[in-house]
């Protein structure tokens, strides 16, 4: 009973964006192992979660949802986590004059030997467009995540802070939607 309000919590709390159910927009970025990936287009095989973020400081708020993130979804370290199997991405987006950027940022990420980051971090270089106004990412100082699932249309959007709520969120979306 808990699963199924938690479930239709979540899914009213989604509707409530506009980008919910519409297709994610083609996002092309590079792995710090140097895979190119184009999100959807190349996640289709599983549910893909993937937070966003275009500035300095969204990108610091973003660094606080990879732990619990990477614990969840790659290492599978709570009790039911190992029946979680998704694509999972966060990307940091260069654009306008912090394409410049690009490079150097990957290159100090390669420096500082995390290798467990690298398949999971995936670099964006380009225009913000279609991205801010197709996904409603009108907040430049704060990261956006996105459940996407395998036709590539939007099933989940949350902005901000982690939170234990949002995890909640996140996991009743995916456990509504099993692979």
């Amino acid at each position: 009973m808990r699963l199924f309000l938690t479930s239709a919590f979540a899914l009213i709390i989604c509707t409530s964006f506009g980008q919910v159910g519409k297709p994610f927009p083609e996002l092309p970025g590079k792995t710090l192992d140097n895979r190119e990936i184009v999100v959807p287009t190349d996640t289709q095989d599983k549910l893909t979660i993937v937070g966003m973020a275009y500035s300095k400081k969204s990108e610091d708020i973003l660094k606080g949802w990879y732990e619990p993130m990477f614990n969840k979804f790659v290492l599978k370290r709570g009790i039911m986590d190992h029946l979680y199997d998704v694509n999972f991405y966060f990307i940091p987006m260069y654009t306008g004059a912090k394409k410049m950027a690009y490079e150097i940022s990957m290159d100090k990420m390669r420096e500082s030997n995390r290798k467990d980051l690298y398949p999971y971090l995936l670099f964006y270089k380009g225009e913000l467009e279609p991205y801010v106004s197709v996904l409603k990412m009108e907040e430049k100082e704060l990261p956006y995540l996105f459940i996407i699932d395998r036709d590539g249309k939007v099933l989940y959007r949350a902005k901000g802070l982690y939170s234990e709520k949002k995890m909640e969120e996140i996991e009743a979306i995916l456990d509504s939607h099993p692979n």
